[in-house]
């Protein structure tokens, strides 16, 4: 008798009116460009060759980004078949968390997240938490030893009450006071001592100092010694709670999950790799303390929301038909601080709901870094065969004869700098080093050997982060993602190279769709700039409004923009959120865009040295109202990227009441014939502007865009009206 599969494979509907509107801007693209190519004016050339240059790239890059959306599935488990099938003999499970700077990454936040990890609903013994601190800070040890204490009275009261979600930050901040008494005492208890363990790790952290009293409760603490800084130490490796120690139990005599802290060691002469790094070190000690078949992989941001999420990705690992070929489960990165209207367009919705499933018609979801369970083999290398069998029951139960100390000290040997020296550790094995988007790369290696992967998006997210607060903050991680994926497009494992005869041609285009974001940088510069400045000039660059050729323009850009705002209100997003995520997509493009490109050319020229700089989870007071009140957050900085922002706004502001201008006192009988896109283009895009010049020149409180960048900007606008449009 066959099985019942452990999960099932549902098409996603409704596809009939994506693929019409599919079809039909893709033949109002065709004329677009046969537009372009038969109409070339005498006067204007170059500019009007500009034009047909960016809009063949847009039409590019919009084929790309069909092939994520022509076959979405979605995913469904059973974990009633899961728990019927084989009750509590699951498979061991490592958690590997990774944090690198204490002053970004808070130690009461990462601890918060450690402590919903340790929460699963999941046999605790087969339960082992890394936090791996590549920050070397004394501050994140304390903090995970005061965790470990406080588990003892907060995995009993998780398991009691049945509660989601099993971070102690969001489950305080979000629930209500029980109603029975009984209830109430237990919860104010939990509550106090979490609240008086966050004080703790609070004040040592505002002091950047541990109590030397509480140094004595843990041989740990002796590791920080004079000379360890944060990028030249030892390596550290030491077990907070052994799961293995029958003493290790919480306050109902209940098995503690294993809890390790990490710091891997660094020197200055030694490039470490950034996260990639980090996560092949926890590879290596993990295997010498637990050994587990499944590896999770998680921000330290990222709080566990779903008691089960464990328990889900095993109905994909353990299924008899497919289980065998799937390389690692993906769940989306969602986030608990979005503003209503989503004003940095961080709203993840659109890409979890479409991106991702399409994705996974095609061979399944790239691995995005965090909320990601892998199989610890095919992350070590392993390719597909069809006759590859897991073993469940591989991972170190017992710790031999080998007191603590000694397994300590042989993965210590393991966390070195020098032990990936002349091995295939960030090449074959392991996540892959050489760009700042390691997760991407290492993704589509594993889907090139053989393997496929899912994509599992319960009805309850599986895993809650922190979005980004300020606009700085988003260029920098946009660009950050940017510098990495372009990268990738331009190293040997270029997607359309390294893919081609590996996967298929749809998924190499899905991948191509972030890492050529770069590339649309350019293009999207010149869009903005040379047809406001031909309306000024009153040089045409688009159809008459007369003439039969505007209408596939008007038909490309209202359909494609319609149906944008229909998938974004589709899946949760308001229309002003929609409308903010169009500005932001205009901004990321010709800031974050535009400096990563240039950066990862100069990386591969060998002119700079990649970076990984790690986005702050705190804000200011000041700007954290200002994000709650979905004011645009630009502060003192006057980077590049605002010059870029605010002399685009301003040019476009000029260009538009300029071109009406001239047009109104031009005399002609129809004095918007041949400019009519241009006005609305232009109109359109100092619409989209009106918070930057609000922050121009409107704004007092400290958010504003500093008047100097104002200054520069008015000077660049003045130069740019002098550019010849030849």
């Amino acid at each position: 008798m066959e099985m019942e599969r452990l999960f099932a494979t549902e098409k996603v509907g409704g596809r009939a009116l994506y693929k019409l509107q599919a079809v039909t801007v893709f033949l109002g693209i065709c004329l677009v460009l046969c537009y372009r190519v038969t109409h070339v004016p005498a006067a204007g050339t170059a500019a009007w060759l500009g034009m047909l240059a960016a809009e063949l790239w847009f039409s590019f890059y919009w084929i790309l980004t069909q092939s994520v959306r022509w076959r979405p599935i979605r995913r469904r488990t059973f974990k009633d078949r899961l728990a019927a099938r084989y009750g509590e003999r699951l498979p061991c499970v490592d958690i590997f968390v990774c944090t690198a700077d204490p002053r970004l990454e808070p130690p009461s936040l990462v601890v918060a997240t450690v402590l919903s990890l340790m929460a699963y609903n999941y046999p605790p013994e087969k339960l082992n938490v890394y936090l791996s601190d590549d920050g070397c800070s004394i501050l994140n040890f304390y903090a995970l030893w005061e965790a470990s204490s406080f588990a003892k009275h907060w995995l009993p009261f998780c398991r009691r009450n049945n509660m989601e979600p099993r971070s102690p930050a969001a489950y305080f901040a979000q629930s209500d006071k029980p109603n029975d008494p009984q209830a109430l005492e237990e919860w104010s208890f939990v509550k106090d001592l979490y609240e008086e363990m966050t004080e703790r790790i609070d004040s040592a952290f505002r002091s950047d100092n541990v109590p030397e009293e509480i140094k004595t409760n843990h041989k740990g603490f002796s590791e920080w010694g004079t000379g360890v800084t944060s990028k030249d130490h030892q390596p550290i490796v030491q077990v907070v709670i052994d799961g293995k120690d029958r003493d290790a139990v919480d306050n109902e005599g209940n098995v503690l999950p294993t809890l390790v802290y990490m710091a891997r060691e660094k020197r200055p002469q030694y490039h470490h790799n950034f996260k990639a790094g980090a996560v092949n070190t926890l590879i290596r000690v993990s295997s010498v303390i637990s050994n587990s078949p499944i590896i999770l992989i998680v921000d330290c941001d990222m709080y566990s929301n779903n008691s089960d999420a464990i328990r889900d990705a095993m109905c994909f690992f353990l299924d008899e038909e497919m289980g065998h070929k799937i390389a690692f489960v993906q769940n989306p990165q969602n986030y608990n601080n979005m503003t209503k209207n989503n004003i940095y367009g961080s709203s993840p919705n659109v890409f979890n709901q479409v991106e991702l499933r399409g994705f996974d018609g095609l061979g399944g979801p790239l691995y995005i870094g965090t909320g990601c369970f892998h199989r610890r083999e095919i992350l070590c290398g392993r390719r597909f065969t069809n006759d590859y069998k897991e073993d469940w029951d591989r991972g170190i139960k017992e710790k031999g004869n080998m007191s603590i100390d000694q397994v300590e000290e042989k993965a210590k040997s393991l966390a070195t700098c020098i032990y990936e020296h002349n091995t295939q550790w960030g090449n074959e094995i392991g996540v892959t080093y050489g760009s700042a988007a390691e997760d991407i790369i290492t993704g589509l290696i594993i889907h090139c050997r053989g393997w496929i992967s899912v994509f599992n998006n319960p009805p309850r997210a599986a895993f809650i982060g922190v979005g980004p607060t300020t606009l700085a903050h988003t260029i920098q991680q946009h660009k950050k993602w940017c510098e990495g994926v372009f990268s990738i497009f331009l190293s040997k494992y270029c997607p359309f190279i390294f893919g081609n005869g590996n996967i298929s041609l749809q998924l190499q285009m899905a991948y191509s769709i972030y890492s050529l974001w770069a590339p649309n940088s350019l293009p999207t510069l010149y869009y903005l700039i040379i047809p406001s400045i031909g309306l000024l000039k009153g040089i045409p660059l688009f159809p008459e409004i007369t003439s039969l050729w505007i209408t596939p323009y008007i038909y490309v850009s209202v359909v494609t923009n319609i149906y944008s705002a229909y998938e974004a209100l589709l899946h949760g997003d308001t229309l002003k959120g929609w409308w903010n995520g169009q500005r932001m997509w205009m901004i990321r493009r010709i800031t974050s865009y535009l400096n990563g490109g240039i950066d990862a050319v100069r990386n591969m020229l060998g002119l700079s040295k990649m970076g990984c700089p790690v986005s702050p989870k705190v804000s200011g007071e000041g700007e954290s109202k200002r994000y709650e009140q979905e004011i645009m957050e630009f502060g003192s900085s006057s980077s590049p990227e605002y010059v870029i922002i605010a002399t685009i706004a301003l040019l476009n502001l000029v260009c538009l009441v300029g071109g009406l201008c001239r047009i109104l006192t031009s005399g002609e009988n129809m004095p918007l014939n041949g400019f009519f896109l241009h006005v609305v283009l232009c109109g359109l895009l100092v619409v989209i502007n009106i918070p930057i010049y609000e922050a121009m020149f409107l704004r007092k409180d400290r958010g504003r865009i500093p008047f100097s960048v104002t200054l520069i900007s008015i000077g660049f606008v003045m130069l740019a009206l002098f550019v010849p449009l030849l």
